[in-house]
């Protein structure tokens, strides 16, 4: 057995500024796709899962924004707004 695991639990800190930016951004390429036809939410989800950025239209330049964020701070904003709506 290794008794050389660390069992602190990790913090991660975010930048409240970034997160402004991640929903905006979110928005951006939400309507972006909805706009084309796509199913916005899946399209999200097929790219927060593989990282691969053809899963988001390059209307409205959406494909770019998307990149600009990292996939985990994308992920972090949509936690937020869920719990949100829970008021957690």
């Amino acid at each position: 057995m290794n008794n050389n695991i660390n069992s602190s639990t990790a913090k991660f800190d975010y930048n409240t500024e970034s997160m402004n930016e991640a929903r905006e951004i979110l928005t951006q390429v939400y309507r972006s796709l909805k706009e084309k036809g796509y199913n916005p939410n899946t399209q999200l989800i097929g790219y927060l899962l593989s990282g691969d950025p053809t899963y988001i239209t390059n209307y409205n330049n959406a494909r770019s924004l998307i990149r600009k964020i990292e996939r985990d701070e994308l992920l972090e904003e949509i936690l937020n707004a869920y719990l949100d709506v829970f008021n957690l």
